[in-house]
């Protein structure tokens, strides 16, 4: 089961916190891939230099920068996330290169883009704040089952290793999030 790290904003306000926030979270777990993701930040460049540094500098080299293609292979990232609405941009990674993984939400969603993503996140699994109706590991089940061989991480509201046990029971190539990752 991977570990797929996503940041967020709201555990960090300034450089240093977010260098504290990230540092943490790579001494205290397991994170196999780790997606830079904060749409609000003036200083988004500096920002990202630092997550690749800092990734680094902790053995993470499956690094993914959220929504920005171009950026992503200038500063050299491993690959890319995009967002739903970004399935148009799927090729324009593939040329550039970039590991790509794709939000889906729907069965649709995954047929559309499972021939040339490299993997989707499906969500949200359970609870999660502000993310719409939960689809829970009976679905989730069927996304892996019809994206195979794509990878499928599921992703919404797994925070306990209860979840993580039930996603990967039903065969999930493993699991993102924020906030079983961030301590506050």
């Amino acid at each position: 089961m991977k570990n797929y790290l996503i940041t967020d904003p709201s555990y960090y306000d300034t450089k240093e916190q977010f260098r504290r926030y990230l540092s943490t979270i790579y001494k205290n777990k397991k994170v196999d891939y780790a997606c830079f993701r904060d749409k609000e930040n003036q200083n988004f460049i500096e920002y990202a230099e630092d997550f690749l540094k800092i990734s680094k500098q902790f053995g993470v080299e499956k690094t993914l920068l959220n929504t920005h293609l171009k950026l992503a292979k200038r500063l050299g990232f491993f690959g890319v996330h995009l967002t739903s609405t970004q399935f148009n941009k799927l090729s324009i990674a593939k040329e550039k290169n970039l590991f790509t993984v794709v939000s889906t939400h729907s069965l649709a969603d995954i047929k559309e883009v499972k021939k040339l993503a490299d993997a989707i996140t499906f969500s949200p699994i359970f609870k999660t704040p502000n993310k719409g109706r939960v689809k829970g590991v009976d679905e989730l089940k069927k996304a892996v089952d019809l994206a195979y061989p794509t990878k499928c991480f599921a992703l919404g509201g797994i925070v306990t290793k209860k979840h993580i046990k039930e996603c990967e029971n039903i065969g999930a190539y493993g699991f993102a999030s924020i906030r079983y990752f961030s301590v506050k």
